[in-house]
């Protein structure tokens, strides 16, 4: 590769500049549906899997008949809508594919919309299949793969598989599938994890509005192929999210007061509250061994849902195949699916000054599946393109971290002060001076975000924290004002040094960039002045600390150390800015609140939630802090 033995190179700006000029910021959608009836041919069929079951796919062909095309190939619990042969997609994910001559298949999977058969989330993949009724997501997508291969008039023989959010989750099982002619597969955003850090739990915390709203109309059982999407629930009589599930109560209630009690895959939730058989089939990394495609992962640096998925799955794809020179990963500052749904120049109040999913779309997938499926062109792509924020610009590694970073500990001092210097011998401080402390109430939780709105945001992953700065129920570390500039690239790991009244309490640590006081300007009339941007925020259900499987409850009076990952991080602090870390045991109600005690929270009752004094040590006994992959450059 051109990449070889090259660190850290940069993307020119001015290049970026005139590519992003040079074309339009986004596509017109009336212009893309035009383009797509005037230039592609309809057909919908039913494809046999092994088992019988047949699965709803709709195909698109190019009118251009002067040559073969490859296929792109995206399978979705979503619905291929509209149906009817006469009637045309208005979306096709990457309009420059489009026009570059593919042939688009659009397959409902097993159990959803139009196919046949039974819906199972996430189905477990089985690498062991001992008869033709063993199907799974990844024999579905090689049943379906070689009909096509052998019945869509003028194709090249080759493949491409991708999707984002659920449909990657099943580009994920395209690469397990191990058809020859799938040569090129992009999971983003993909389902990976739905335990330790994807979609409804973090860490073993339920990741609560995103649970609840999602399952409240996809989980509804489907009695028979069907071309209508289910309603979720909307009953919510406030538009306050926090006042709503703050008086739901506990979560139980959810079942009874909300008819969540007829959704199966609530139910599976609520049966499994730890990371068992269960939760461990539906994590396909294990498998991802031996793999023959391409695969390039994508997602986003500000994915509030899957942002988990898309670093692990290439990690478990890099780990394990030691060999594979075609594994690469995009990281762009995009929210959920963010390069194909948004021009990718901001989210909230930060704005990162370019245009940056049309540019990925025309200059990084585009020629991603022209050479794997086509021949055309050089693959110069490197392994890990990564836009840094902060800085705004792409950043380009032979390896992912990249080699040069090295882990640094920012401690925890006394007085809120964040520093590389270890914290001073336990007899040169008071003992009240060894550690702070807060009380986390149930009843008044942490909201994660200040504003009053009713649905989850996407913006909250850059928001203000100044408002949980003020709270005495968080606790801050901050830097002085850096002199030179610092840049993290890679996971960042707390490591908390903790004692509790009670028997168990939620984590969570944000990592924030604080503007200079002397900053001018705003942004959505919010002032950019000390704007303490959120970087990278995670929870950890402490009960988890040791092990997912066998969760421990807390001793009473005891200093117990809890240490888990964030997900990775691309981001400078400029010189005048500084670093800060904030701790609570509450982000409401984007994840479901704690009782404290080491009880079953799924059974809990509201009597249960109880407050918990909660000390964080900075000793060197018990040296709390945060660990972050520094890029010496």
């Amino acid at each position: 590769m051109l990449f070889q033995l090259v660190m850290l190179r940069r993307f020119s700006l001015l290049l970026f500049a005139i590519a992003v000029c040079a074309i339009p910021l986004f596509s017109q959608p009336a212009a893309d549906s035009a383009f797509i009836r005037d230039h592609f041919t309809k057909r919908e069929v039913m494809i046999p899997m092994r088992d019988g079951v047949k699965l709803f796919t709709s195909i698109y062909s190019p009118k251009d008949k002067s040559k073969k095309h490859p296929i792109i190939l995206r399978r979705t619990p979503y619905s291929c809508s509209p149906y009817g042969e006469d009637k045309y997609t208005t979306y096709i994910q990457n309009m420059h594919l489009a026009r570059a001559g593919y042939i688009f298949v659009f397959q409902d999977v097993r159990g959803r919309y139009m196919s046949e058969g039974d819906f199972v989330d996430v189905r477990p993949f089985n690498p062991d299949k001992k008869s033709p009724q063993e199907a799974d997501e990844a024999s579905d997508t090689y049943d379906a793969v070689e009909w096509l291969v052998k019945n869509v008039p003028d194709n090249n023989g080759r493949v491409g598989v991708m999707g984002i959010s659920y449909p990657g989750f099943y580009a994920t099982m395209a690469v397990l599938a191990n058809h020859p002619a799938i040569k090129a597969v992009s999971p983003q955003a993909p389902v990976t994890d739905w335990f330790i850090g994807d979609d409804f739990h973090h860490n073993g915390a339920l990741m609560l509005m995103d649970a609840f709203s999602f399952y409240s109309g996809f989980g509804k059982p489907r009695p028979k192929p069907t071309t209508e999407s289910s309603k979720g629930f909307s009953d919510w009589n406030t538009p306050d999210n926090y006042d709503f599930f703050l008086r739901a109560g506990a979560i139980p209630h959810f079942s009874e007061k909300f008819g969540m009690k007829d959704i199966p895959f609530w139910n599976d939730l609520m049966a499994h509250p730890d990371y068992d058989e269960f939760w461990r089939a539906r994590n396909p990394r294990p498998h991802l061994k031996n793999i023959m495609p391409a695969v390039m992962t994508v997602g986003g640096l500000f994915d509030a849902e899957d942002c988990f998925g898309a670093w692990r799955t290439y990690e478990a794809i890099e780990r394990q195949n030691p060999q594979t020179l075609s594994n690469r990963i995009v990281m762009g500052p995009w929210v959920h699916g963010g390069w194909a749904r948004t021009t990718g120049d901001r989210l909230g109040n930060v704005v990162f000054g370019q245009a940056t999913s049309e540019w990925y779309q025309k200059n990084i997938e585009l020629p991603f599946f022209e050479y794997y499926l086509k021949d055309k062109g050089e693959m110069d792509l490197p392994e890990a393109l990564v836009f840094e924020t902060g800085s705004n610009q792409w950043t380009q590694y032979d390896a992912w971290p990249p080699r040069l970073a090295r882990p640094v500990k920012f401690f925890f001092h006394e007085g809120g002060k964040l520093a590389v210097a270890p914290p001073p011998s336990p007899d040169r401080l008071p003992a009240d001076k060894q550690m702070d402390e807060y009380v986390s109430d149930p009843s008044k939780p942490v909201p994660y975000t200040e504003d009053v709105h009713l649905h989850r945001t996407r913006e909250y992953m850059t928001d203000d924290q100044r408002f949980a700065a003020r709270r005495p129920d968080v606790l801050v570390y901050q830097t002085d004002a850096l002199s030179d500039a610092i840049t993290v690239t890679g996971t960042v790991t707390a490591d908390l040094w903790v004692n509790l009244s009670t028997t168990d309490a939620d984590f969570v640590v944000k990592l924030i960039d604080v503007f200079p006081d002397t900053l001018k300007g705003e942004e959505n009339g919010v002032p950019l002045g000390g704007y303490q941007m959120l970087v990278r925020g995670e929870i950890m259900r402490g009960r988890y600390r040791n092990s997912f499987e066998q969760p421990q409850p807390f001793v009473p009076g005891t200093v117990t150390q809890v240490r888990f990952d964030l997900p990775d991080v691309a981001h400078t602090f400029k010189p005048g800015h500084k670093i800060m870390v904030q701790v609570q045991s509450s982000w409401f109600p984007l994840a479901d609140r704690n009782p404290q005690q080491f009880v079953n929270i799924y059974r809990a009752k509201d009597e249960d939630f109880i407050p918990a004094n909660v000390q964080i040590f900075h000793t060197p006994l018990g040296a709390s802090g945060v660990i972050m992959p520094v890029l010496r450059k």
